[in-house]
């Protein structure tokens, strides 16, 4: 990087900080002797001193954080500089600076040695999101990162990875590709890289397809033009026109071994889905009527049902599209019904992101709302974690 740069940020590192210019105190008796005696040493010049060395340590602090963000590449932090001078700790205001900087700085895509600074790729923070947020979806859990992963660790992939998410309302499917985007990505669903179609929404009116189909191509090339990493994201899949489906073909097919290049784009598509949900939840109760339990349901129980059922729906062009007769789809992830102790989960995290107090009797009260099918045993919540959030108001209220 041009040293012109870092240095105008070294002297913003040095602007005053919340916690910087504060007298630290005496830490001791022979401090405090020493302090009441200084008289004839300058207390001003000796008060000047302190101050600027406070400035000092903490600017040096800043900065190694800032750079360790910046320039993950170049950053190696010995002991000194990972551990905050005793005496203090970074202020809140001083780490909100620290982010703010960092943000604009960022940008301005120079904050890299190398690569594309609006790609994260952070592997293991997708997996901690999805173990601790996700309830009642070990299949997902498990399959969704270490998939993302190996293909973005190919050096030339010969393909685009497809995912189709399937199952109920409710039961993730949108948390997940959400996670997705924030742990592939800077920005997250904000970021240049990432496009999100609602069927229902960006292509409302089949006499429209053959424009539908010309925006769509266009948008994804686009998109790919401008990042080396896409993501695309498609709710409600199943109602997809089949001509937008036939338009997706090209991009998900198998590359011929001379076009795939260092430089050819690294492309997700994610397909989200209620598609399957019906054979999912079957498949699942009679497990567990069986004497299963959740977490032993595997993906042999269930992936055959689900593509079955996908093939066979009248309802949808999706299982007829040649995405799924060409085996384009590279994975179909079955998203289990969440059942009571799901959704008191569910209502916990919804008070805890709104810092709001909760007692076990509110989450037992608010869980009870939802409706429990079948009929007769009431197992799985019919709407999953949907509207929570909007309960918690009526609950408050």
């Amino acid at each position: 990087m041009p040293r012109g740069p870092r240095r105008s940020l070294w002297l913003l590192l040095l602007l005053p900080l919340t916690g910087a210019w504060g007298h630290r105190g005496p830490s001791g008796p022979r401090e405090a002797a020493e302090e009441a005696g200084s008289g004839r040493a300058w207390p001003a010049f000796q008060g000047l001193q302190e101050r600027l060395k406070a400035a000092s340590a903490l600017s040096r602090r800043y900065w190694a954080l800032f750079r360790c963000r910046v320039w993950p590449e170049a950053c190696e932090q010995d002991e000194k500089t990972s551990a905050p001078p005793l005496g203090w700790s970074l202020p809140l205001l001083g780490k909100q600076y620290l982010d703010i900087l960092t943000t604009w700085y960022c940008s301005l895509q120079d904050c890299c040695n190398n690569g594309d600074c609006r790609i994260s790729n952070n592997f293991t923070g997708l997996e901690s999101d999805l173990s601790v947020q996700l309830h009642g979806q070990h299949l997902a859990q498990e399959l969704v990162p270490t998939t993302v992963r190996g293909y973005l660790e190919l050096p030339q992939p010969d393909k685009a990875l497809a995912l189709s998410f399937h199952g109920w309302s409710g039961t993730g499917k949108n948390f997940v590709a959400r996670m997705v985007a924030e742990n592939l990505y800077r920005d997250g669903l904000r970021s240049d890289c990432v496009v999100v179609f609602i069927t229902m929404f960006h292509f409302p009116h089949p006499k429209f397809v053959d424009l539908y189909k010309e925006r769509l191509t266009d948008q994804m090339r686009r998109t790919q033009e401008r990042c080396p990493q896409t993501l695309f994201i498609f709710d409600e899949a199943e109602k997809l026109h089949p001509g937008l489906l036939e338009a997706l073909g090209p991009h998900l097919e198998h590359r011929a071994p001379g076009k795939h290049r260092a430089e050819s784009p690294k492309t997700i598509f994610l397909f989200l889905s209620n598609l399957g949900g019906n054979i999912i939840n079957e498949v699942v109760l009679n497990l567990l009527k069986a004497g299963w339990s959740r977490e032993e349901i595997t993906m042999d129980h269930l992936e055959p049902h689900l593509q079955a059922e996908i093939v066979a729906s009248t309802d949808s062009g999706f299982g007829h599209s040649r995405l799924v007769k060409e085996n384009l789809i590279d994975l179909y992830v079955p998203f289990l019904p969440l059942e009571y102790r799901h959704v008191r989960l569910c209502a916990r995290d919804a008070f805890l992101s709104r810092e709001l107090l909760y007692t076990e009797e509110a989450l037992d009260e608010i869980a009870k709302m939802m409706v429990y099918v079948p009929k007769e045993e009431q197992v799985f919540s019919s709407q999953g974690c949907k509207s929570i959030a909007q309960r918690i108001n009526y609950f408050l209220s």
